[in-house]
């Protein structure tokens, strides 16, 4: 008790100091959603014919078993996500890491923002169900994930700085392991991510595909 008591101290002491990077990294995140959903309405009648073409295939692998087994989609679902947290901790060891870190977690909402902004474009309520159930299980831990791990980047790389450039006293060994440690901690969060995407995500996405009708509306 007294263990779980001191994390919880630990996590709200955390959270406090941090406050405004938490702030102003979810905000810029909830940027690029809204960005990525806005861009849609730019696209021209050619690449939206693409994007339906890929997304008519899709659906069709959905109803028809053919897209990869989960299994084999937790490993590559997996492997993407410890990718990313790892070149995040890297970016969180460099000087340079900041702007870097910013423009990932501001693509990353973009990226979302137009998937969900196109499905809702094309396929309208269903759309939007399909877009939730297909986006928002995995997401739900992995977005934490990564605001978390940026934040904590931001905060190491600030202190590099005032390391090398204006002789801030003071070990950063101890920040570095518990930054570390955070990054480790969120693999497994994303790990869990992985799962959710490989072995959840595939069975709602067969109940929400769209109808024939309402797609066959779309496509033409």
């Amino acid at each position: 008790m007294k263990q779980k008591n001191k994390w919880r101290r630990s996590i709200q002491s955390h959270i406090q100091q941090q406050r405004s990077p938490y702030l102003f990294v979810t905000v810029l995140f909830m940027m690029g959603v809204i960005f990525g959903a806005v861009i849609v309405n730019t696209l021209d009648p050619a690449q939206k014919d693409g994007l339906l073409t890929y997304l008519g295939h899709f659906f069709r692998g959905l109803e028809q078993h053919t897209i990869a087994e989960p299994e084999v989609a937790f490993q590559h679902a997996l492997g993407d996500h410890l990718k990313t947290i790892g070149l995040m901790w890297i970016l969180g060891l460099s000087v340079i890491g900041i702007p870097l870190l910013l423009v990932f977690i501001f693509i990353k909402g973009l990226v979302i923002g137009f998937t969900v902004g196109f499905l809702v474009n094309q396929l309208a309520w269903e759309g939007l169900w399909f877009a939730f159930v297909s986006v928002v299980p995995q997401n739900l831990l992995m977005i934490p994930a990564l605001i978390i791990v940026t934040v904590a980047g931001i905060h190491f790389s600030t202190l590099l700085v005032k390391n090398r450039l204006i002789h801030y006293r003071g070990t950063i060994y101890p920040q570095f392991v518990s930054f570390s440690l955070l990054v480790t901690a969120m693999a497994v969060v994303m790990l869990v991510s992985a799962a959710l995407e490989a072995y959840l995500s595939p069975v709602m996405m067969k109940e929400a595909i769209p109808t024939e009708q309402l797609m066959d509306q779309s496509w033409n």
